[in-house]
């Protein structure tokens, strides 16, 4: 019985490309709850704001790829084999970041949270009544927002208010202060110089 036999070379790059390419499509899929993970652990595996764990997925798999290549088709083995496997590789890193880079870029910036409008000034649109609910104008991510709000104090229509805290879903507000002008200094009243006789 005739017995097959693999150069271990071809093996390498056969199990460099599945396991790769494997790996890279489970990351794909899962990138969310492995992004999760690893921010919860915190952990910062990324270049510009892109996981390096596709790229280098990517890279092993292209390695595969192109070491199998080398040997099957150029006919090459060894060193000048894995000489072409990193070529690919280093292909495969370079598309995988750039296109992982363009989708991050495509999902935009994250939607603000109540949490991230406090210190925010703003202005009162209906009015809130001592402990009580009424509802306020805020600017965020380039847009005014109308948004419930109670106060320690009856803040009327108009007023301008700085958010102080959040209350569930709500935020907590307070009179923006007037700023205080000072008054200017008094100008002393001009003294009647000594030599000046009253008229007659």
């Amino acid at each position: 019985m005739p017995t097959i036999t693999i150069p271990i070379e071809d093996l390498v790059f056969v199990l460099a490309a599945l396991v790769g390419g494997g790996l890279l499509l489970i990351t794909v899929l899962l990138d969310d709850i492995l992004g999760g993970i690893l921010e919860s652990l915190n952990i910062d595996f990324s270049i510009g704001g892109v996981s390096l764990m596709p790229p280098l997925l990517a890279f092993i798999a292209m390695f595969g790829v192109g070491g199998i290549f080398a040997t099957q088709v150029l006919d090459l083995h060894g060193g000048p084999a894995a000489a072409v496997g990193v070529g690919f590789g280093l292909v495969g890193f370079a598309v995988a970041y750039l296109l992982f880079r363009a989708l991050r870029r495509a999902e935009g910036a994250k939607p603000y949270s109540i949490g991230d409008l406090v210190g925010r000034e703003g202005s009162v649109s209906v009015t809130i009544p001592t402990g009580r609910l009424g509802t306020v104008y805020v600017r965020a991510e380039g847009q005014t927002h109308e948004l419930s709000a109670t106060a320690g104090e009856e803040i009327p229509s108009g007023t301008p208010i700085r958010v102080t805290g959040t209350a569930g879903m709500g935020l907590v507000v307070e009179r923006l202060a007037a700023p205080t002008v000072a008054p200017p200094p008094a100008t002393p009243a001009p003294e009647a110089t000594k030599g000046d006789a009253p008229d007659a």
